[in-house]
């Protein structure tokens, strides 16, 4: 098994699928088990694996989100994230499943390189812990 660089390369990639995914709030429930998708990692897709804790309202797109707590900490521990941006881990959800094959598809011939960590750029947090997506910020914020 091939090291990984400790800090990931960040890649502006374009994300075609999460900006037009329709996920509703109630596909994601309280104790689940999440996954937000960031980029590549070793020839497979990487992100940041969360618990879904409690609904929440996420305010850069003005709809029903959750509040996301990152179990290993790091300098902040909850976010809100749009459903969209989940990917269920706890459990074979197929419209998870569907989601992450097209991910792959679209994202892993571009990445080819096993020892490479690449962060395609597609997330930040805003102030006040708000995840937003790069297709998902309004001007202004």
């Amino acid at each position: 098994m091939s090291q990984l660089p400790p800090d990931p390369v960040v890649a502006p990639t374009p994300d075609p699928l999460t900006p037009h995914r329709d996920m509703t709030h109630a596909h994601f429930q309280a104790g689940d088990t999440v996954v937000v998708l960031k980029g590549v990692a070793g020839g497979e897709l990487w992100g940041d694996a969360m618990r879904v804790v409690a609904p929440s309202w996420h305010l850069p797109t003005d709809e029903a989100g959750w509040r996301l707590r990152d179990a290993t900490g790091g300098q902040q521990s909850y976010i809100t994230a749009h459903p969209r941006y989940l990917v269920h881990l706890s459990r074979r959800c197929p419209d998870c499943l569907i989601h992450l094959r097209a991910m792959e598809e679209a994202l892993l011939p571009k990445y080819p390189d096993d020892n490479a960590l690449i962060d395609c750029g597609w997330y930040s947090t805003t102030a006040v812990g708000q995840l937003v997506h790069v297709a998902d910020v309004r001007a202004g914020r």
